[in-house]
């Protein structure tokens, strides 16, 4: 087995949370926030896939999934055209909704896509490269990799809760 396919499986696990937790919403209930503080299930997959499509892309040297396939035309929100949700305030997490669990897997998907190729032209050396110095110690492709990863899930995760808080209103 080579390292890149434990990163494989990794992104494919989020990417199978990510249809779990969408699967067979409506749009009232991808937008439904349990309170006014609340992320919605669409906030927490929109945000979830913007992150791996700006980590991903970033050390990829790639334009963003985002902008090159017209994501952002897709969705249509009211937020910068670099936003990925970091810092977003109450009244920000509102402001993202979505009309179709499609449109949010189908963004994961292609996102998914591009991590792959990606990963599949990657050898173990790759892995100790350092792509980020503005942390202590500097940040690693493998463990900015893995981050994702392990951001991804447990944003997943979370939507998956509130998927069954949502479902027993």
């Amino acid at each position: 087995m080579r390292s890149v396919d434990i990163l494989i499986d990794g992104f494919g696990r989020v990417k199978e949370a990510v249809h779990d937790a969408a699967r067979g919403l409506n749009a009232s209930s991808l937008n439904h926030r349990l309170d006014s503080r609340a992320n919605s299930i669409a906030w927490l997959l929109w945000h979830l896939t913007r992150v791996q499509d700006d980590h991903v892309s970033e050390v990829a040297g790639v334009e963003q999934v985002w902008h090159a396939q017209g994501w952002i035309d897709r969705f249509g929100l009211p937020l910068s055209a670099g936003d990925t949700g970091f810092g977003h305030t109450s009244e920000d997490v509102a402001a993202v909704r979505v009309k179709s669990a499609k449109l949010l897997t189908g963004y994961y998907d292609a996102v998914h896509d591009n991590t792959l190729a990606y990963l599949e032209g990657l050898e173990d050396a790759d892995f100790d490269v350092v792509v980020d110095e503005s942390w202590d110690p500097p940040v690693t492709l493998g463990v900015r990799l893995v981050s994702v990863i392990a951001d991804s899930l447990q944003h997943a995760g979370q939507a998956a809760y509130v998927r069954g808080l949502v479902l027993r209103r």
